[in-house]
């Protein structure tokens, strides 16, 4: 039995966020709305962003020091705001850790099954379509739904660097769009935590409404998971910032979703 002492300390733990870039500001903008009195810390790892193109042991590796980061900062709860990271190392560092971790395809699989969808696109990262994960999360509750998966090179990099409005952009996104279309999909699933970035782009070339951003499902299950534990602080509030590259450009894409409060430190988080 948990004591009430040890709850109220793991309740003001801090929760941390992380991605490899900019992306992970869709789920943590959604987060800050339902939980504003939790203390975050935010990470991008824009030294090694993308992470759509690595493989999995790659992924493995480059998340070890993080995972081993956010120990150091004993934090009650590490929210993988990156569906690569999800679908690629959510099972190598599962109960590793004394805090929990939220990924974000395995936590919101149940809930997107249950939407009245037949046929349901999903535009992802390589190495994310790679592991077939939404496929795989979603049929796990739903064998009804069938899943069209398309990978998207180059997307996270137009987000970051912020040139979602130039025309080779525009062209890229179109292309992808049109392949998707041709599968009718009922729904579109933005897999990527970038790819909401986008959506000004997308809903050129469909309705708005088709596009599913799972960001709202994620913060909403992690809530109401914290909440069953009574590990919902009251007292914080408090945000940190992090990069492992390039603040600066950081701060400037950031805009684009999320008003920074406090500016992005570049900081080695490699420490055991």
């Amino acid at each position: 039995m948990v004591s009430s002492t040890t709850t109220s300390n793991n309740k003001n733990k801090p929760i941390a966020v992380f991605d490899s870039g900019v992306g992970g500001l869709t789920v943590y903008k959604k987060l800050k709305e339902l939980l504003p009195n939790e203390d975050y810390i935010y990470l991008g790892d824009l030294k090694n962003c993308p992470y759509g193109q690595k493989s999995k042991q790659q992924l493995i590796d480059l998340t070890a020091d993080i995972f081993n980061y956010f120990k150091y900062e004993d934090v009650k709860a590490v929210v993988m705001a990156c569906n690569t990271t999800s679908a690629n190392v959510y099972d190598e560092y599962n109960n590793k850790f004394d805090y929990t971790l939220y990924p974000i395809i395995q936590s919101c699989a149940k809930i997107i099954s249950q939407l009245p969808i037949e046929r349901l696109g999903v535009f992802a990262t390589s190495a994310t379509i790679s592991s077939g994960a939404y496929k795989r999360e979603i049929n796990k509750y739903n064998l009804n739904v069938k899943v069209f998966e398309m990978s998207c090179p180059g997307w996270v990099q137009i987000v970051e660097g912020n040139k979602q409005n130039d025309e080779l952009s525009v062209e890229l996104i179109k292309e992808n769009m049109d392949k998707m279309l041709e599968n009718n999909p009922d729904k579109i699933l933005l897999g990527c935590t970038h790819y909401p970035f986008l959506l000004d782009v997308l809903s050129t070339f469909a309705p708005r409404d088709m596009f599913i951003d799972p960001a709202e499902y994620f913060a909403n299950y992690i809530k109401e998971d914290l909440q069953s534990r009574d590990l919902l602080n009251e007292n914080g509030g408090h945000e940190r910032f992090y990069v492992s590259a390039n603040p600066n450009e950081f701060k400037v894409a950031a805009k684009m979703f999320y008003d920074l409060h406090e500016e992005p430190q570049l900081m080695n988080f490699a420490r055991a």
